[in-house]
């Protein structure tokens, strides 16, 4: 949190009602730094990852610059476009950016794959203020002739770095291509490779680069801790962990796609209500699934990376690793969906021997010994966790669902 409130920029009117209304009264610390910039007419280069408020970040100042142009934009074009890379990151783009317009009549178009291409093409065809896409959709309709991008004015790349792993590189380069060339750009991303860095210098124009949550910090007020076991004792620690006191919403991460619509399967099985949500999944199973997570129908989402990247769910308590990421920088996107908005959260990792490298490589990035005793790579049975980890035996869980406290820092920026 800074010390500048809401008030210090000079938004329109309908803007600080909604804030106002939703009782934001100081930015976090990506906002401070990134609105004004944009409010001048800069463009955003900005490192920060998901639930530092960086949605609103971009959505202000954008809204506020459309709430001063004259007039509608055009038949078949839109005044701003966001591109995210994921379904679930574009629809909350898009709730947050009717949230800040609040009674102001700014037109909004959802525009991804999976869902019928009737209504885009309808609302599209009137002329959008503000168009949330994912790439692929986006180049189907233009395309097809359905929508024309050189009528931006305003353009963010959210979560480029994530866009880019998912193979989004050329279709991103080609619809920045079509934009106007008189545009105010914004790019966010959580880590800087190179292609992301390439990308940057060719999307943007003398950018202010602003810079929250480095990629290697983790996110602060988590116990994290580790529990060494076989595979095999996995899913009986998993229910035991999921019915303990205090486990009041949890996000499960797995691997692969299958493993979790194993791990989902098998909690059911084991009466806890879960559900799954992957790539594989159709468009409207994931929103179905991620609707009854946040309305608190199913008290477990288990999701893989990519699919989780985006989600931002009020109350998660505890984020569990089922399965180790094979990146460790995963580690810290992971449990960065717990511990929001000044909440207390819980991560909670079951390592299996033949993940102990993976382990280590997280310990290493996070400065954190996670694993009880020093347990050294390569050893094939895991020790007994003498403060209730390891084995998934019913009797030693403990009955907060915390078993080993280690680590835990000071409040985060409340994210909007």
């Amino acid at each position: 949190m800074t010390d500048k409130t809401f008030a210090d920029f000079d938004l329109a009117q309908p803007i600080k009602d909604a804030l106002a209304r939703a009782k934001f009264e100081k930015p976090t610390a990506i906002q401070a730094q990134a609105i004004q910039p944009q409010l001048d007419g800069r463009d955003i280069l900005g490192l920060a990852q998901t639930g530092t408020g960086k949605t609103a970040a971009f959505a202000l100042p954008i809204l506020h610059h459309i709430l001063q142009m004259p007039g509608r934009a055009a038949p078949g074009t839109a005044r701003a476009l966001i591109l995210a890379p994921t379904r679930e990151l574009a629809v909350q783009i898009l709730d947050e950016f009717r949230r800040f317009a609040g009674g102001a009549r700014v037109s909004t178009c959802l525009v991804l794959g999976g869902v019928s291409r009737n209504v885009q093409i309808r609302n599209l065809g009137r002329g959008v203020d503000v168009l949330v896409a994912t790439p692929g959709r986006l180049l189907d309709l233009v395309d097809d002739r359905k929508v024309r991008l050189d009528e931006v004015r305003f353009v963010v790349l959210d979560e480029a770095d994530r866009m880019l792993d998912m193979g989004f590189v050329q279709p991103v380069r080609r619809i920045v291509s079509m934009l106007h060339p008189r545009r105010q750009s914004a790019m966010f991303s959580a880590t800087m490779p190179s292609e992301v860095s390439g990308l940057a210098g060719s999307f943007l124009n003398n950018p202010v680069r602003v810079e929250v949550a480095p990629q290697s910090t983790v996110v602060t007020r988590i116990e994290q801790t580790a529990e060494l076991m076989d595979g095999t004792a996995k899913r009986a620690r998993l229910a035991q962990l999921m019915n303990a006191e205090g486990m009041e919403r949890a996000i499960v991460f797995a691997r692969t796609k299958r493993g979790a619509d194993r791990v989902a399967q098998n909690l059911e099985k084991d009466g806890i209500k879960a559900e799954a949500i992957h790539g594989n999944k159709a468009q409207n199973a994931r929103q179905r699934a991620l609707n009854n997570f946040r309305h608190g129908t199913v008290k477990v989402l288990v999701a893989t990376d990519i699919a989780a990247r985006g989600i931002d769910v009020p109350g998660i308590s505890h984020v569990v690793n089922y399965d180790l990421p094979d990146e460790p920088e995963n580690y810290v996107h992971r449990i960065g969906r717990t511990a929001r908005n000044g909440a207390d959260g819980v991560a909670i990792t079951l390592c299996a021997p033949d993940e102990v490298k993976k382990m280590r490589a997280v310990e290493k990035i996070t400065g954190e010994r996670l694993l009880p005793g020093g347990t050294p790579e390569g050893e094939s049975k895991p020790r007994s966790n003498r403060r209730g980890g390891g084995g998934g035996k019913p009797g030693g869980a403990p009955k907060s669902g915390r078993p080993n406290r280690r680590r835990r820092g000071p409040s985060r920026a409340n994210a909007a």
